[in-house]
């Protein structure tokens, strides 16, 4: 008797398997001449090699549609095994979808300027996003390095961010560097949480293929075939900004994010990032998008605490 194994890597059973393996018992339905087994991660498969060639295809269409959707519900497992070989129903869901996210949740752009944010990383590959507080500007540039990564348009996603205090002071944050500058980087684990599964992203983290790191440990690199975002790019000098965006490589994107309402740089320090703004604003290449208050998704009150905070900053002018 003829055997297979197939291993699921970076693939988390439970979800794949489905509810006491319902799409294991699925499977065993529509190839009932092959002995089924599911152990572990592997899934191994016993009969004549000309049904385990095909066995072995569906299950290359299953973990395809898996990794792209991050669910497998039952009706997807019928459907792909009923149209073997062809795309499944939900293959071709809205081209405005920019990632389906932990569950399936499908991830897309939410207002008029994160949508013109999509359209300029298209057709440009540096892109700097400008907008205060909860305008979306991290959670869509992370979920257009994770649809890069997937599409294999890059090999790595490399966020990054000035480790800036805001109040605090880094030598006073208990545990080592790695623990001191995590609270920094939080915003960007939370985006990351909820487009790539638990065991998948601790795996990209260890291998390299996501990293995250605070700005000064980008000196020195050639940054080719990555998809790089520089979060809270207010908080840079001149010399750190110029530094990062010569880090560019082949094949490479870029993305800068910042909002120049909450600089905490020490007073007369220019911020490297209204500077850029000015340098770069004619270059090619180079996309630039203001979002505003109309842009926040974030709750109801955060629109009327920026509309809040602009009047009064208005009046002191």
């Amino acid at each position: 008797m003829n055997e297979l194994t197939i291993e699921l890597e970076e693939v988390n059973p439970k979800y794949f398997f489905g509810t006491q393996d319902a799409n294991v018992d699925i499977l065993r339905r529509y190839f009932p001449k092959l002995k089924i087994v599911a152990r572990g991660n592997r899934l191994m498969a016993y009969g004549d090699e000309t049904l385990l060639d095909e066995f072995d295809q569906r299950m290359a269409e299953l973990l395809e549609h898996f990794l792209k959707f991050n669910v497998l519900e039952a009706d997807a497992v019928e459907n792909i095994l009923i149209n073997a070989g062809q795309p499944p129903f939900d293959e071709n869901l809205g081209n405005d979808v920019l990632v389906h996210g932990v569950a399936g949740r499908a991830i897309k752009a939410q207002t008029a300027n994160q949508r013109k944010l999509v359209d300029l990383m298209d057709k440009n590959d540096m892109v700097f996003a400008i907008g205060p507080a909860g305008t979306g500007k991290t959670y869509t540039c992370v979920a257009l390095a994770v649809r890069a990564l997937k599409r294999k348009e890059v090999q790595r996603i490399i966020l990054t961010r000035p480790a800036v205090e805001a109040g605090e002071n880094l030598g006073f944050l208990p545990g080592d560097m790695k623990e001191k500058l995590d609270p920094y980087m939080q915003p960007l684990y939370d985006a990351l949480r909820d487009m790539i599964p638990h065991e998948k992203l601790d795996n990209y983290i260890e291998k390299g293929v996501i990293q995250i790191a605070p700005l000064a440990f980008m000196r020195g690199r050639t940054l080719d075939r990555a998809f790089v975002i520089l979060d809270e790019a207010q908080n840079t000098t001149h010399g750190q900004m110029k530094m990062f965006l010569t880090r560019m490589g082949k094949s490479a994107k870029f993305m800068i994010t910042g909002d120049p309402g909450q600089i905490d740089l020490p007073r007369r320090m220019i911020s490297g990032l209204k500077e850029a703004l000015l340098i770069l604003n004619d270059v090619e290449g180079v996309g630039i998008i203001k979002l505003d208050d109309r842009d926040v998704i974030r709750h109801q009150l955060v629109k009327k605490i920026i509309s809040a905070y602009k009047d009064i900053e208005n009046l002191n002018e």
